[in-house]
């Protein structure tokens, strides 16, 4: 087991588990590739001992004192069963539990799987983590949750350091410095540890029977300093969270109202129908109740995709809420879209999320044209965050969805945390998809490859039927591939390329990847000639072999403006009135208005994505840019900024590009 697992996490706080210089030296190397969150802090008002979404508390009136979290700072509620799970470490590790029925929140911070900062009291406590090595839980302390450990009156995993002058923040201590160690301690085993006035924590490099014959370094120091550290006196209540915050909330749910308001009563949109997107998430419950209190005139609809693949909680969730609420419900059901093709395309991974266009597109292209039978357009009140994940950083509060034609969706909690979410949804006393109390921090499909490890070893729990048949799906698919039942275990199937990390955690654990093809074997082939479109122009569609969509990301920015929908695993490429879509599948369609645009766009793409793909990192195409568009990615290719003027002089110094044509990639129909 890697010792120092947790301890490469990004964070900007001092107390964190990871230094400054850890963080960004990994950013600088492959250059901002993520949005920063500016909103990245709560406050924490001492006197009421609550968490605060705005500075003033509105119980007492003081000022709280603001924490800064790591990014991208979703700070939520631990559930009920997260907390089950942190007591539960805590006494096996620890010998006590301090926190008791305390407010527990958790923040999401960049880790191998479920990975959440600790914060109790307004102390930064520590991390649990699910290590995909063990495949179990971990916890390990943060210098303040370490003195409150210490106050047990007989603490587990204690090292006692002799008092030393040598400065012992991030240092290795060799076994003649230790004075005692806790005969529970293990090698790896996240340590409490004190030296004279000096406490904090670190890591054990050998198990405690085996000091006296241990000849290298015992201990790490992670951090260790003099300041006191203790929890607050008073214990406050959910109820006592919402009335601190109470202005705060009546705040923001009038702005999220007047967001649906100020585009829904538009002159061009107050005659359109409404619906809102309701997948049973916490996100869209909290959107659904402020859609009908902003509308409460307009016939509100709520819109259910119904992949076949839901949690049987959620489906009964959707439909007993909507029928409690008096809500019409528009469900469209995929049905067994997903295992009628599972057995061609293989597991869905994050980056090949062939599922999304079976299972969601088309039902959602089916709704949209129900809902647009007497209308041009439809109105969509969405859920989605920009804490939720990098990808949705940048969302507007209204935008086209160049997915699907004909709906405008309006995002008004966009800018909202996790906390708030859930602050909204107390105080509005809403009834919520149980699964967020069972240990699921999502509640999408049960299968989907974006869960977590430890969200599949829930589904085992408590689903032991659904997550048989995938599980024995998973195991034949393995067999076939040449992959070991461990690849399976670990969850790696999750991915069709494995990212440096998975194959460092590969190594360390021993897990063979040798089934997995390190250079797909690439080629594309037109599978229609270009056949006229009903809807007017000429299409063209293809299929690519060996497809990597973080490649074909990174460079189709040169062909125009790209936009990418992770649900779908589809990146759409408009180019003047042309478009190209991208599935993850490997399916490709181009569409044109004549017949040689769409030949010349088809041939276009499919020389940019064979040019990423062979790419051989020499750098030429970054000297002959000269808008400085262009860098590699650090992975084998390279990135094209949206700062791309498309002049092509890239294209033409690329060798790859030259001698296309001799390379037999691109389908005979080409040429």
């Amino acid at each position: 087991m890697d010792k120092d697992r947790f301890s490469r996490k990004p964070s900007r706080r001092k107390d964190s588990p990871s230094s400054k210089n850890e963080n960004t030296g990994a950013r600088e190397k492959s250059g901002p590739r993520h949005a920063s969150y500016e909103k990245d802090y709560i406050f924490w008002c001492n006197t009421c001992n609550v968490p605060l979404i705005g500075q003033r508390c509105c119980t007492c009136g003081g000022q709280g004192q603001k924490l800064v979290l790591s990014q991208p700072a979703d700070v939520r509620f631990c559930s009920p069963y997260e907390r089950s799970v942190l007591r539960e470490q805590l006494v096996s590790s620890f010998g006590c539990d301090p926190i008791g029925e305390r407010i527990v929140l958790l923040n999401k911070i960049p880790g191998d799987d479920k990975t959440d900062e600790v914060i109790v009291d307004g102390l930064y406590f520590g991390v649990l983590g699910f290590d995909l090595q063990s495949m179990s839980y971990r916890f390990e302390p943060m210098v303040q949750g370490a003195k409150i450990l210490m106050g047990n009156p007989v603490p587990g995993k204690l090292v006692v350091l002799k008092k030393s002058s040598r400065h012992l923040n991030g240092k290795k201590v060799e076994a003649d410095l230790v004075q005692s160690m806790s005969l529970d301690i293990r090698k790896g085993d996240s340590v409490l540890v004190v030296s004279g006035a000096l406490a904090g924590f670190g890591v054990s490099y050998c198990d405690a029977d085996e000091l006296q014959d241990c000849r290298g370094p015992a201990v790490r120091v992670r951090k260790i300093d003099s300041q006191s550290a203790s929890l607050n006196p008073k214990v406050s209540s959910m109820g006592d969270v919402i009335a601190a915050n109470i202005d705060h909330l009546r705040s923001l749910g009038k702005n999220a109202i007047n967001t649906i308001k100020g585009i829904a009563n538009q002159k061009d949109f107050r005659d359109l129908p409404v619906h809102v997107s309701f997948s049973g998430g916490k996100d869209s419950l909290a959107v659904l109740d402020l859609t009908r209190s902003a509308l409460r005139n307009r016939d509100v609809k709520a819109f259910f995709l119904n992949t076949g693949i839901e949690f049987p909680e959620t489906v009964d969730f959707v439909h007993e809420h909507c029928a409690e609420n008096n809500i019409e419900l528009i469900e469209k059901k995929a049905g067994d879209s997903f295992w009628d093709n599972v057995v061609t395309f293989g597991p869905p991974a994050k980056d090949f999320r062939w599922c999304c266009k079976t299972c969601k597109l088309a039902p959602a292209n089916a709704a949209i044209e129900q809902c647009l039978e007497n209308a041009p357009t439809c109105l969509t009140i969405d859920g989605k965050r920009k804490h939720e994940s990098f990808s949705r950083a940048r969302i507007a509060v209204s935008e086209k969805n160049p997915f699907v034609p004909g709906q405008l969706n309006i995002f008004p909690i966009r800018d909202w945390r996790a906390i708030e979410v859930w602050l909204y949804i107390y105080w509005r006393g809403l009834k919520y998809n149980p699964l967020y109390d069972q240990g699921f921090e999502r509640v999408g499909c049960y299968l989907c490859p974006a869960a977590l490890s430890a969200e599949f070893q829930r589904l085992r729990d408590l689903h032991p039927e659904l997550y048989s048949r995938w599980n024995s799906f998973l195991k034949d698919w393995a067999e076939e591939s040449g992959f070991t039942p461990e690849f399976i275990e670990h969850g790696l199937w999750r991915w069709k390329e494995l990212p440096p990390k998975m194959v460092k955690l590969c190594e360390d654990a021993g897990i063979s990847i040798s089934g997995r093809e390190t250079t797909s074997q690439f080629a594309i082939e037109m599978t229609s000639g270009i056949s006229p479109c009903r809807a007017g122009g000429y299409s063209i569609e293809g299929a690519v072999q060996g497809l990597s969509m973080r490649k074909a990301g990174n460079i189709l920015n040169i062909i125009g403006s790209t936009s990418f929908s992770e649900e779908l695993g589809l990146l759409l490429v408009k180019s003047g009135g042309s478009t190209v879509k991208l599935f993850s599948s490997g399916s490709l369609v181009v569409n044109a208005d004549n017949r040689e645009e769409a030949d010349r766009l088809f041939a276009a793409v499919s020389e940019q994505l064979l040019r990423n793909h062979r790419c051989t990192g020499c750098g030429i195409c970054l000297k002959a840019c000269p808008a400085g568009s262009i860098s590699l990615d650090g992975q084998g290719g390279v990135l094209i900024s949206e700062s791309c003027i498309r002049c092509g002089r890239c294209s033409g110094s690329c060798f790859i590009v030259k001698y296309s044509d001799r390379m037999n990639i691109i389908g005979s129909s080409l040429r």
